[in-house]
């Protein structure tokens, strides 16, 4: 284990996932709408890479030509990104209540049009990859060395064009492209297995030339190390296989796909956010 990842530091990037949380809960409270099962499944993430020293990002200069990137290709689940954002210091975390207003830069998935600092527009499933992919290859044109990383949702991987994406990426050996799977088997309608059951995920990333990582999406532990081992690979892209739970946090939405994309009642952020504290 590595001095990040310390006792001390793993519980501090704990409570910040959990703060995280309280926002994604609150905010979707506050607009009426949103999407909160997967954007509390891909917290710990969140907090790692923007708090566990992974991702290269100043809030001063959010447009930093050697900043690392981030892509969240599912972009249903921005409200997390949000808390992240606004918890690093990009804007001020009152703002978070204005999710889906009239007005707000936080619409209810990322604009880049509306808020300049996301590195891309999404929500159109099935297009970050590719997207990501395109500006690891620029980096490796351009001989600079920023970092690329793309967190998919599970049911937007059966999109082909990410197959697309996932080839052409090992083709060009893009091993500065980390594609993160937020793996909580459930989609808008149901189960991944009921919809389109594409196991093996992993064994199928492998097949397509990526160096594959599975995890416990929230053991904070795991998670680092396995972006330290990513930051090592010299010869293909990485694929975090992230195995997580849908709602993850809140008793009464962990594994339930009734809470994809609905928001909760006054009560029920109460009785969360006490979950929470």
């Amino acid at each position: 284990m590595t001095m990040s990842q310390t006792e001390a530091s793993i519980t501090a990037l704990e409570d910040k996932a959990k703060a995280l949380r309280r926002h994604v809960v609150e905010m979707v409270t506050a607009a009426k709408s949103g999407h909160p099962g997967g954007s509390l499944s891909a917290a710990d993430i969140l907090a790692a890479l923007y708090f566990g020293g992974v991702l290269r990002h100043d809030p001063a200069n959010p447009h930093a030509a050697d900043r690392d990137r981030f892509i969240m290709s599912k972009g249903h689940a921005v409200p997390v990104l949000y808390a992240a954002l606004a918890e690093a210091g990009y804007f001020p975390i009152a703002q978070l209540l204005t999710l889906r207003k009239l007005g707000s830069p936080l619409q209810g998935h990322p604009s880049k049009a509306d808020f300049p600092i996301m590195e891309a527009s999404t929500g159109s499933l099935g297009m970050g990859l590719s997207v990501g992919m395109g500006m690891a290859l620029a980096a490796k044109i351009k001989h600079e060395d920023y970092k690329v990383y793309v967190m998919l949702g599970d049911g937007e991987a059966e999109e082909g064009q990410v197959w697309e994406a996932a080839m052409s990426a090992a083709a060009r050996k893009l091993n500065n492209l980390i594609a993160i799977l937020d793996y909580n088997k459930c989609q808008l309608d149901g189960t991944i297995a009921e919809i389109l059951n594409w196991e093996p995920v992993v064994d199928k990333w492998v097949a397509f030339g990526w160096h594959v990582i599975e995890i416990n999406g929230h053991n904070m532990a795991e998670i680092l190390q396995a972006f330290e081992e990513a930051k090592g690979v010299t010869d293909k892209p990485v694929c975090i296989v992230a195995n997580t739970i849908k709602g993850e946090g809140v008793s009464f939405m962990a594994c339930n796909n009734e809470w994809h994309g609905k928001a909760p009642t006054a009560d029920e952020c109460a009785r969360a956010l006490a979950e929470l504290a």
